[in-house]
Formats: C-alpha cells, sequence, structure tokens
C-alpha cells in the first residue's frame, strides 16, 4: 500500500488553506497528511491541518532552524513547504534530507538573489529580462533626485522596501498637500512627497527603499513549476486588471518568467509578477515560494500544489499543460472555520507507521 505524505507548511498565508484543500484532493488519491505551524493561534490553516502547533516567538534564524528540524523529525515530515526563514532553511537542505525531509523550496543561491529587489532587477537585466528604471535611496536627498527625474520623464514616482513581499510598503507619491480629501474613502496608496521627505529625515535610521515609475496594468503573475533539474513544468500566468482575473499563456509573460526560473534555478515553486511600461511587460517581483493565488490555477484544470510535492519526492509529474484555461473571474472572500478554542490541536504520534488516530484535545 503507497504511504500517505505528510507534508509541513510553517508560519503561511492565510490563503493556504486552498493550497492544503488541493493537496487532499490530488489526482493521485494519495492519502496527504497535512503539519501547520503558526505564530496566530486564530490562522486559518492551523484550523485546515490535520496537526498543529503554535510556533515559537523571537528564535533567531539559526534557532528556527533547529526548531524546524526537530519538528521534522518529531512529526515525520516528508515535504516541508517553507515560508518564515526560508533563507536560512534552504542553507540546511542536506541536514533536512538526512532527516528524510525534502524542502519544497529553491536552492540557497536563487533565495539570496531575489531576496532584495534591486540585486533581482540587476541580475534580471543580465540575463536579458527588461526591468523598470529604477533607484535604490536611502536618503531624503537621493529620494528628492530620483522623484524629479521621473517626473521630468512624465512617469508617477513610487517606492518599495528594497526587501519585502506582498505589497507592504507601496507607497506612490503625489505632489498634492496634505488635506481632507486624503481622509475620504478608504485609505489609498498616495502620499505627499514633503510627508515622506519629513519623515525620511526624522527616522532613526536611513531607509532602503527603490523608486521607480508606477506601471500599468495589466499585472501578470506567472506561476512556475521548476524540477531541480532547472527545467519548466510548468508555467502559467494569471492576469489582474482591476477587479478582474484571468489567465493566459502569451508567451510574452511566460517567456521572461522560463528565463528566470530556469537561469537562476528556481526549483518548485515560484511567482514571478510583470506589470506594463509603456507597450512592454517589465519585472515586477520574484517570489521564491508558492503564490497566495496558485489554487486559482485549478480553474485551468491543474493541481500545482500536488505537482509539486510529487516532484520534491522525486516523481516527476513531467510537463503540465493546462487542458483549459478558466474564464474570467473576481475574488471574493469568505467564511473559514477556525479552532473552537486559541489552542493548535495534537495528535499522538504513533511509534511506526500506522493509520492517523483520530484528533484528540490538546492538554
Amino acid at each position: 500500500m503507497v504511504s500517505r505524505v505528510r507534508v509541513w507548511l510553517n508560519r503561511t498565508y492565510a490563503e493556504n488553506v486552498f493550497f492544503m484543500d488541493q493537496l487532499r484532493r490530488n489526482p493521485s488519491d494519495r492519502a496527504v497528511e497535512i503539519h501547520a505551524t503558526h505564530g496566530d493561534p486564530d490562522s486559518p490553516v492551523l484550523a485546515a491541518a490535520d496537526t498543529a502547533e503554535l510556533e515559537p516567538e523571537g528564535l533567531s534564524p539559526a534557532a528556527y532552524v533547529e526548531y524546524a528540524l526537530a519538528q521534522c523529525a518529531r512529526r515525520r515530515i516528508d515535504v516541508f513547504v517553507p515560508r518564515l526563514h526560508q533563507a536560512a532553511i534552504v542553507a540546511h537542505r542536506a541536514e533536512f534530507e538526512a532527516a528524510g525531509t525534502a524542502l519544497l523550496a529553491p536552492p540557497p543561491e536563487a533565495v539570496a538573489v531575489f531576496r532584495d529587489k534591486a540585486v533581482a532587477y540587476e541580475a534580471a537585466r543580465a540575463i536579458g529580462v527588461p526591468v523598470p528604471p529604477w533607484w535604490r535611496v536611502r536618503t531624503a536627498e537621493e529620494l528628492l533626485a530620483a522623484v524629479e527625474e521621473l517626473e521630468a520623464q512624465g512617469h508617477t514616482p513610487c517606492f518599495k522596501p528594497a526587501s519585502g513581499a506582498g505589497g507592504v510598503g507601496f507607497r506612490v507619491i503625489t505632489r498634492s498637500p496634505f488635506s481632507a480629501a486624503h481622509l475620504a474613502g478608504f485609505p489609498g496608496p498616495q502620499v505627499p512627497l514633503d510627508l515622506v521627505v519629513e519623515a525620511v529625515r526624522a527616522a532613526p535610521d536611513p531607509v532602503d527603499w527603490l523608486v521607480m515609475p508606477r506601471l500599468e496594468q495589466p499585472e501578470v503573475s506567472v506561476d512556475c513549476l521548476t524540477g531541480r533539474d532547472n527545467r519548466v513544468r510548468l508555467a502559467v500566468g494569471r492576469t489582474k486588471n482591476g477587479r478582474r482575473r484571468g489567465f493566459t499563456l502569451h508567451e510574452q509573460w511566460l517567456e521572461p518568467a522560463r528565463r528566470l526560473a530556469e537561469g537562476f534555478g528556481l526549483h518548485h515553486l515560484s511567482n514571478i509578477q510583470f506589470r506594463m511600461y509603456g507597450d512592454r511587460p517589465v519585472l515586477l517581483d520574484v517570489n521564491t515560494r508558492p503564490a497566495g493565488g496558485l489554487h486559482q490555477l485549478s480553474l485551468c484544470g491543474v493541481n500545482a500544489p500536488w505537482a509539486a510535492v510529487r516532484l520534491a519526492l522525486g516523481e516527476d509529474p513531467g510537463e503540465i499543460v493546462p487542458p483549459f484555461l478558466g474564464q474570467d473571474y473576481t475574488v471574493v472572500s469568505g467564511p473559514r472555520p477556525l479552532l473552537p478554542v486559541p489552542l493548535p490541536r495534537q495528535r499522538t504520534e504513533p511509534a511506526g507507521p500506522a493509520p492517523v488516530p483520530a484528533a484528540g484535545a490538546a492538554p
């Protein structure tokens, strides 16, 4: 009998409850047991998992690696999908493999390139992938110089942290003075230049931002699945234009994504984002992890999470071509259950391979 697969997701996004759903509904009809850890007891991924624990707070990256190795040994994890402290974890891949755990993540060299957006843009440009103009700024004077040059070229300037994910810290610069108009409706990304300059000058430490033109829609996120042989098995673009979402297999998006995934060894799942600069796509960001919206590829008949787990286990799924492209759609929120009390669920670990026991109450 084929054994079940034990998968661990650490401190991941709430949307990955859908990642977990797809693993359980895999086309191989393989039993999957999911372990989840998080710092928030009300994270829906804890409730969606078969076993769950709260993560200790305040661990250094090195200490977290020790914690992760212990988790993998105690839970007999087959595949670990790290998000938190990914860079530190992949640097110890050999130790996880010695413990019987495959890491569903790229090698440390690839993670290092794309942790810093300035380094990523330089690397992408070096292999012929178009990138937008950008300035790395640390002082108010550097910020003003970049903004003035962009405005002289007719662009709307914006900035974002050189390191970060999920659009955190993204702002659009405006010359309009702060007024009641900025307080109307919902908060937006626009910030007056004078307030930004004042804040940078008053900051105790230098900022580390990229200043660049605001890029236009559509935004296309290409989800890639790449083997350790650097060959892409799956590449599908998810388009976003306002509320409308859709899918694309157009090579203007897929070709540069494949070039990045194969050229830098973005093994397993990655997400490569593009936007328009004038009339051509340019690189926006590269995520060395599964995208929160990866499950949306199910609308194209693709179960990407399961294909990635198979690849991590050494079972090559081969080239995956969507049998169809789903119709345009939008994203709406919906309810997901939480644990009845703000404590993680536990299971008694069997001494050896055995059917999964029933969930017991947490101590």
